[in-house]
C-alpha cells in the first residue's frame, strides 16, 4: 500500500475509487460487484460523492432510455425502480416570436419506450442497490487532491481539508482530508469535472481529440392545473428567442402528479457576450404557447448544469496510468438524441468490466487499464455516437445550415462528410462593441422571477468560512480586460447570480457571491480569458435537489 502523500492525512485502501455518485459511477461500482460474485473474487469498492448526499447535484431534463438499465438490473421494475411514468407522446415544434408550428420529430428523439424520470431520485435508487451489494458511498466528502506516484502514476484521490477559513489558514477545528489509496481509480464527476480536467491536462489526454463542447440547461419543475397537464407528453422546441446564429432549444416534460419539467438549453459557443442563458429560459416562457401552460400554477424547483454537447470527436483518451474516464465528465453526451444517461451508464460498465479483468492481472497500483477504450469502440454506445457525431457541429454555420445538415447525416447514417470540427466554447465570444445589449424584460414574480429568488429553491448552502472555491487565476483580468472587451460576460452567463461588476469608491470592482454557486461549472467554460479556475468547496455544499 502506498504511503500517505502528506504526513497528516490519514489514508484508506480500496481495489476501486470512483469520484461522483452519478450514473455512471454508480453503474461502474454495481458491475464491479456482480463480477465480484460471478467469478467469486474480493474486490472493495468506494464512492465519494461531494453532495450532501446521493442525488443532492444531480440535475437532467430528462427523458430516460432504460437499455444500459435493462443490461444492468434486468429486474429493475421488481426492485422498484422509478421508472414509473413512460413517455407516450412526442412533439417537436419551431417557435417565433408569436408562433409555434409544428415539425416532424427527428427520428433519435422519438421517445417510445423511455421514461419521464428524476435523475436524482434514479440515482438515489442505484445507489441503495450498490449498498446492498456492498459498496462503500461516501456522500459529503469532495475529492480534491489527485494523488501520484514517483513513476507520475495515479495512486488515489484525497478529500478536502475541513476547518480553513476564509483567509485559507487553519481554523481551530482544522481536520485534514483523508487519503483514498485505489489500484484504480474511476473518474465520474459529471460534466467538465474539476479533477478530470488537471488529468487532461497533466497527461495530455486531448493530444488526439477536439476541445469539448458545453451547453447550459436553466431548469425548473411546475405544478401546474390538472386541466393542462398530459402525463407522458414530450415537447421540444428550437427558434425564438434564440436568433438563428445561437444554438438553443427547449424541452416540457409531463410527469406525474400534475408536474412538469420544463427547461430551456443554450449552447456555450455562443457569441453574444450580452446574452444570458437564464434570461434566455425566463424570456421563453412568456411566449403565448407556454405561458398558458403555466398559469395557474406553482413553481417548486430550481436548477442549472452545464453538459457536454462535442460527442464522438471530442472524447479525450479515456485511460492513463491508475484510472479512466466515464460518463459525462468523458463526454458520453448523444446530442441529437438529448440523452447521456443511458450511454453514460454504459461506459461505466464497460469500464467495470474492463478494469475487473485488469485487475486480475495487475494487482500494483498505477497500472493503465487500456482494454477500456478497445472495449467502448466496439460497444453500442461507440455506434451511437459515431453515427450523430455531425450534427451538433453542423449548427455552427447557423441553425438553418444546422437542420440541412442534420437531415442529411440523419437519412445516411452518418456515412457522409468525414468528421466535422469542434472548436473551445470560450473562444467564440465575441467583443462587446460588436453586439448590442439585450433587453431582457423585468420579471413578474409569477411565470419569470430574478435569479437570486430561484437560487433559494435550489437550496444552495456553502459554509461562509471557507476559501473561495471559484479562484481567479489573475484578480485583474475581470475588469481590466473582460469588462472593456467584453463586457465583463460572467455577470450574464452565470444562472446563479455569482458574479457581479460593483463600484466602490469610484472604482468598479468583480465581486464573487461563491455562496450562490450551483456547481453548474458554466465559468469555468465560458469566461473568454479562461481566468477562473472551479475548484470543489467543502464537502456536501452546493445545491441540494430533492427530486432534478
Amino acid at each position: 500500500m502506498p504511503e500517505s502523500v502528506r504526513a497528516d492525512r490519514e489514508n484508506m485502501e480500496y481495489d476501486v475509487v470512483i469520484i461522483g455518485a452519478g450514473p455512471s459511477g454508480l453503474s461502474c461500482a454495481i458491475r464491479l460487484k456482480q463480477l465480484a460474485e460471478e467469478y467469486g473474487k474480493d474486490i472493495n469498492v468506494c464512492i465519494l460523492e461531494k453532495g450532501s448526499e446521493v442525488g443532492a447535484h444531480i440535475l437532467s431534463g430528462a427523458v430516460f432510455e432504460p437499455r444500459a438499465l435493462n443490461e444492468l438490473i434486468p429486474d429493475w421494475k421488481d426492485k422498484g425502480a422509478p421508472l414509473t411514468c413512460p413517455a407516450t407522446k412526442d412533439k417537436f415544434v419551431f417557435l417565433t416570436q408569436k408562433g409555434a408550428f409544428p415539425m416532424i420529430t427527428p427520428p433519435q428523439m422519438h421517445n417510445k419506450g423511455n421514461y419521464i424520470i428524476s435523475l436524482g431520485n434514479l440515482c438515489r435508487w442505484l445507489a441503495e442497490q450498490a449498498e446492498g451489494l456492498g459498496i462503500e458511498i461516501f456522500p459529503g466528502f469532495a475529492a480534491a487532491e489527485i494523488l501520484y506516484n514517483a513513476d507520475n502514476q495515479v495512486i488515489g484521490v484525497a478529500t478536502g481539508d475541513m476547518g480553513v477559513n476564509a483567509e485559507g489558514e487553519k481554523a481551530d477545528q482544522f481536520e485534514p482530508g483523508m487519503e483514498l489509496h485505489a489500484r484504480q481509480v474511476v473518474f465520474a464527476e459529471g460534466c467538465h469535472g474539476s479533477l478530470t480536467k488537471q488529468l487532461i491536462k497533466h497527461y495530455d489526454l486531448r493530444k488526439d481529440s477536439d476541445p469539448q463542447t458545453y451547453g447550459l440547461g436553466v431548469k425548473e419543475i411546475w405544478e401546474i392545473d390538472p386541466s393542462k397537464h398530459q402525463q407522458g407528453f414530450c415537447q421540444h422546441s428550437i427558434g425564438w428567442p434564440m436568433d438563428s446564429q445561437t444554438y438553443g432549444g427547449s424541452w416540457i416534460y409531463h410527469m406525474e402528479d400534475n408536474m412538469i419539467s420544463i427547461g430551456f438549453v443554450v449552447g456555450l459557443d455562443y457569441k453574444n457576450p450580452y446574452l444570458s442563458p437564464f434570461e434566455e429560459m425566463q424570456r421563453f416562457k412568456t411566449h403565448p404557447k407556454i405561458k398558458p401552460l403555466l398559469e395557474g400554477g406553482k413553481r417548486v424547483a430550481y436548477g442549472a448544469r452545464a453538459l457536454v454537447e462535442g460527442g464522438f470527436q471530442s472524447l479525450p483518451k479515456l485511460t492513463f496510468p491508475g484510472g479512466v474516464l466515464i460518463g459525462d465528465t468523458a463526454g458520453f453526451l448523444n446530442v441529437p438524441k438529448i440523452k447521456g444517461n443511458h450511454t453514460a451508464m454504459k461506459s461505466g460498465m464497460i469500464a467495470a468490466e474492463s478494469i475487473f479483468n485488469h485487475l486480475q492481472d495487475n494487482e500494483s497500483f498505477g497500472t493503465e487499464a487500456i482494454s477500456y477504450a478497445e472495449n467502448i469502440k466496439n460497444s453500442w454506445v461507440y455506434d451511437e455516437l459515431y453515427a450523430v457525431r455531425n450534427i451538433r457541429p453542423g449548427f455552427h454555420k447557423g441553425l438553418w445550415a444546422g437542420l440541412i445538415n442534420a437531415a442529411i447525416q440523419t437519412l445516411t447514417g452518418g456515412k457522409l462528410g468525414g468528421t466535422l470540427k469542434n472548436y473551445a466554447d470560450h473562444a467564440q465570444t465575441g467583443k462587446a462593441k460588436d453586439y448590442s445589449p439585450i433587453a431582457y424584460p423585468k420579471p413578474d414574480g409569477v411565470i419569470t422571477f430574478d435569479r437570486l429568488t430561484s437560487v433559494q429553491l435550489s437550496n444552495t448552502n456553502h459554509a461562509e468560512d471557507q476559501p473561495c472555491h471559484l479562484r481567479l487565476k489573475d484578480k485583474s483580468i475581470p475588469i481590466d480586460v473582460n469588462l472593456p472587451e467584453f463586457a465583463e460576460p460572467a455577470q450574464r452567463y452565470c444562472p446563479a447570480a455569482v458574479y457581479e461588476v460593483i463600484e466602490q469608491n469610484g472604482e468598479k470592482k468583480f465581486q464573487i457571491n461563491s455562496q450562490n454557486c450551483v456547481h453548474c461549472k458554466t465559468c469555468d467554460i465560458k469566461d473568454p480569458s479562461q481566468n477562473i479556475n472551479w475548484t470543489v468547496p467543502h464537502g456536501g455544499d452546493g445545491p441540494n435537489y430533492p427530486n432534478m
